[in-house]
């Protein structure tokens, strides 16, 4: 069995900063290549009937008056 390497402080990190938003579930995905971080309320991923973007470049993703996601633009900027 392979080990793989993982940067766990990088992740420590991470669970530290989502100790400080909303508790509630959710699921992200970073895709380096578009700097973009998905992040999602609904498992499995529900398609937004609405959206808006915030003048910092975050998309808000909604299905009727709920919010079900979040589209983060060029995190590497932030």
């Amino acid at each position: 069995m392979a080990l793989t390497q993982v940067n766990v402080g990088s992740y420590l990190t991470i669970a530290k900063a989502l100790q400080t938003v909303e508790q509630r579930p959710c699921w992200m995905m970073f895709d380096a290549e578009a700097d973009v971080l998905y992040i999602n309320f609904q498992q499995p991923v529900v398609a937004a009937t609405d959206s808006e973007v915030t003048d910092d470049d975050i998309v808000i993703r909604y299905v009727d008056q709920e919010v079900v996601g979040l589209t983060i633009l060029s995190v590497s900027q932030r």
